[in-house]
């Protein structure tokens, strides 16, 4: 019998004009953009979690962590398999591990179940995330490529500006199970779409090695780490100083398993470049910084100004907002008068932004207190997110633009999940104290001080080892093509519109 000819487009040539193409465009936006959103939602339920599942400040960290933990670890080793067993397989697989992950914290009976649910969710996440782009990569027409990142980037950018004002309404509402249920039909819509419309595509070249052991070592070694800072603000006992040396040593482990492997997860000969290296230790103190800012933000917000869950939700639209709106130009402006200026004005408006916050307290006025936090804040972040990705782009060889944007992803989430491991510990707060509104205000203001003084710290690292020019970085023979693994095209001598800005902050 004769074989029936595909009705999805071959990989590699599609326009984005055409009607498969805005499919595949959908599909890849609303995967990312679900994983997104079940970020940004869950810092605006959490005092309610606590309050509901009676946990402990500790349990609500490990809420967050436990899926940072997972997507941080295994992130790169999920790109990866996209490129060995197939693009679309991978993602379609990591979409439908996101949904049954978040049926289960939906229904979740106590919060022992949800930290294990959410682990689970960081490994769909793990999955999908780098797929996403890689799909676009691989499936458009170069001519194309530039233009369906940017309406990826786009629809990514209004998921992250709804997300807040949704999270809220769902908590204030029908209750906080609801943001992970939602979840379930927006997983069954992308992986309908993506099977239906979008083309299987995978590296030839591909060996089929994937660093397993790198990738469960480097799980455990931050898994060890965080659990050590975690339990130490119930106390330091020889469980936290087992923890915290077995993670020290495992992650020793990891640097010697990656200088022998063949095919590393992390290939550490990328650190040569110095350029590289201080970009990804801006990233790290700059990422620690937001995630501990938008971790205790909600919890002063709610419990010591008293704000509803939707309205401490939408506090922090226009730091979206300013991002949507001027982040592409910042980009132009980095590429005209090079890094250094970006990578170091923008942590320190963020700084101010930060200490900004302090004003926020019991009986804070939006208008007067929060707003102008807000405003300055993202003004910090719209100079700094797409010039930092692009700098650490562009300090590699294009053919490496891939791994180095994963890298740097992985750098932004593993920098997150110790921050808010390590700040309620170093800003005295444990137990049930985040009920307390006394405490939480103590707490709250030791913590965006240190956050400021870690984005200062970047700052002035950015100040003294970035150069003025980014150098240009020579492409070996076709390069365009090693480009669409996991990130979009970025040719150091060539803008990229569109570009998405970097890792989601909060």
């Amino acid at each position: 019998m004769e074989k029936q000819p595909s009705r999805i487009p071959s990989a590699g040539g599609l326009r984005l004009a055409s009607r498969q193409g805005r499919w595949v465009v959908l599909a890849a936006a609303l995967g990312s953009g679900m994983a997104m959103l079940d970020g940004t939602v869950v810092n605006v339920a959490l005092p309610r979690i606590g309050a509901d599942l009676g946990a402990s400040l500790a349990a609500l960290q490990w809420t967050v962590n436990a899926y940072l933990l997972t997507l941080a670890g295994l992130i790169l080793l999920g790109g990866s398999l996209g490129d060995r067993y197939g693009r679309r397989r991978i993602f379609v697989i990591g979409v439908c591990w996101f949904a049954a992950a978040s049926a289960l914290c939906a229904v979740a009976p106590g919060v022992g179940v949800l930290i294990a649910a959410r682990a689970l969710q960081g490994i769909g996440g793990a999955l999908l995330t780098p797929g996403s782009l890689a799909l676009l990569q691989a499936t458009f027409h170069p001519d194309d490529r530039s233009a369906a990142v940017g309406a990826w980037s786009g629809l990514g950018g209004v998921a992250t500006a709804v997300g807040p004002f949704l999270g809220g309404w769902l908590v204030d509402g029908p209750g906080w199970r609801w943001i992970f249920l939602l979840n379930v039909p927006v997983a069954a819509a992308v992986a309908l779409v993506t099977l239906r419309h979008v083309p299987e595509s995978r590296d030839e070249q591909a060996t089929g090695d994937f660093d397993v052991s790198g990738a469960v070592l480097a799980a455990l070694a931050l898994g060890g780490v965080t659990y050590a800072l975690t339990a130490a603000g119930g106390g330091v006992s020889a469980g936290v100083w087992v923890s915290a040396v077995a993670g020290l040593l495992l992650g020793w482990a990891f640097v010697r398993v990656e200088q022998r492997s063949p095919q590393p997860m992390l290939p550490l000969e990328l650190f040569d470049s110095r350029l590289f290296t201080v970009v990804n230790l801006v990233t790290v103190g700059v990422y620690a910084a937001l995630s501990g800012v938008f971790f205790f933000l909600q919890v002063q917000l709610q419990t010591v100004a008293g704000f509803t869950p939707l309205v401490s939700g939408v506090a922090f639209a226009p730091v979206t907002l300013l991002m949507l709106l001027f982040s592409a130009r910042a980009g132009r402006l980095a590429t005209r008068i090079g890094p250094r200026l970006p990578l170091t004005a923008g942590p320190l408006v963020c700084a101010g932004g930060v200490l900004l916050m302090l004003r926020i307290g019991e009986g804070a006025s939006y208008w007067a207190d929060v707003l102008p936090a807000a405003v300055v804040f993202g003004v910090g972040l719209t100079l700094l997110v797409a010039p930092l990705t692009a700098t650490v782009l562009g300090a590699v060889d294009v053919r490496r633009a891939g791994i180095a944007s994963g890298v740097n992803n992985a750098a932004a989430r593993a920098a997150g999940l110790l921050a808010v491991a390590a700040l309620p510990l170093l800003a005295g707060l444990s137990g049930e104290q985040y009920r307390n509104p006394t405490a939480v205000n103590s707490s709250f203001r030791t913590a965006m001080l240190i956050c400021a003084g870690l984005l200062v710290a970047a700052a002035l690292l950015a100040a003294a080892a970035v150069p003025g020019r980014a150098p240009e970085v020579e492409a070996e023979p076709d390069a365009s093509w090693y480009c669409g693994t996991t990130a979009p095209p970025v040719d150091p001598g060539h803008e990229c519109p569109g570009s998405p800005a970097g890792p989601e902050p909060g």
